[in-house]
């Protein structure tokens, strides 16, 4: 997958941030950046949600990218998805973040297991990968169970897997824990008793929570 893929589109998002105070705090030796106490909450980011057509395996999408700024705490605009202006990218369950393949920034990222408020810092120990291949050697594992959600094949529903935190270097090579909190629009998940149309409508608005680096 070339860069210049990532400019094919971007869908409309609706952001709401909500914060917690900052707390500037020195890494210790065990880490290389620990995680201030703010908190910024973004609600229904929309990810490739146009439907253009059904075939006998479903929807099929544009495959389109949507891209977000941490640091910023803002939509990218696709014009801008060839840029180091984004920090993790959006299409479906698929994400990426920016480097190699991807970006031209230092991003990078792997799936922490454990809880959100009781991940401090990154580990220096820590591999951090980039995307090698889309969407099957990413740095944040694609396919249910594999990274940070589990997909049922009898509801058909997404669901974010409990203590799966992701952990971003963004483009500039900060860092960012990030947790993936719904993927529903309105942060529902649908009933399972839900057609299969009302679960299609309903999916790929992402809600996620993430703490930046000192």
């Amino acid at each position: 997958m070339k860069k210049t893929i990532l400019i094919l589109g971007i869908a409309t998002a609706f952001i709401f941030s909500s914060c917690e105070p900052n707390n500037n705090t020195t890494a210790p030796d065990s880490y290389i950046a620990t995680f201030n106490s703010r908190i910024d909450t973004v609600r229904d980011f929309a990810a490739d949600t146009a439907i253009i057509a059904f075939g006998a395996a479903g929807p099929q999408y544009a495959g389109k990218y949507s891209f977000y700024s941490l640091e910023n705490d803002s939509m990218v605009p696709r014009l801008d998805s060839n840029t180091t202006k984004w920090d993790i990218a959006f299409s479906g369950t698929i994400i990426l973040v920016n480097n190699t393949i991807s970006g031209p920034g230092n991003g990078g990222g792997f799936v922490y297991s454990g809880l959100y408020n009781s991940l401090t810092g990154v580990p220096k120990d820590s591999v951090i990968k980039t995307d090698v291949s889309v969407p099957n050697n990413c740095a944040i594992p694609w396919g249910s169970g594999n990274g940070w959600y589990n997909y049922s094949g009898q509801t058909y529903l997404v669901n974010p897997i409990p203590g799966r935190v992701l952990v971003i270097r963004t483009a500039s090579g900060k860092y960012a824990k990030v947790e993936i909190m719904n993927y529903y629009i309105g942060g529902v998940t649908p009933d399972a008793s839900e057609t299969l149309n009302e679960k299609v409508a309903k999916q790929r608005y992402y809600t996620f929570r993430y703490s930046l680096s000192n």
